[in-house]
């Protein structure tokens, strides 16, 4: 699979697309979510090769400011992945800890503010 970059540009009614690497490979799209499946079959014609072997990385052209926020979002969704993550290692251990000294599982998840269930979970990952 052969990944080819797109970028795509709104006009007053479409999105134009386009390929980078064969500039001559260029469509319209009503939404974005259509631009893959569109680009894949005008890449495929103008590289000549099959459209499974095609794999699109869309760039919409969007103002400075949007960008900007579009990347703190994605840096905070991936701080927060990573919080997430480690508060459950927290939570496992915890659970572990307070099972260790004698705790029923409800009471487990009492202390740590989650359903027995939960706890049960914790416990048993």
């Amino acid at each position: 699979m052969t990944r080819y970059t797109v970028t795509a540009e709104r006009g007053r009614r479409w999105w134009v697309l386009q390929c980078v690497e064969h500039p001559g490979a260029i469509s319209e799209v009503a939404r974005l979510d259509q631009a893959a499946t569109a680009m894949r079959e005008a890449i495929a014609f103008v590289a000549q090769v099959d459209p499974s072997e095609v794999e699109v990385d869309l760039r919409p052209a969007v103002p400075d400011e949007v960008g900007a926020h579009v990347r703190a979002a994605e840096r905070l969704r991936a701080e927060a992945h990573r919080a997430n993550h480690e508060a459950a290692v927290e939570s496992r251990a915890a659970a572990r800890v307070l099972r260790d000294a004698g705790l029923s599982v409800r009471d487990v998840g009492t202390v740590l503010g989650v359903s027995h269930q939960r706890a049960h979970q914790l416990l048993a990952g």
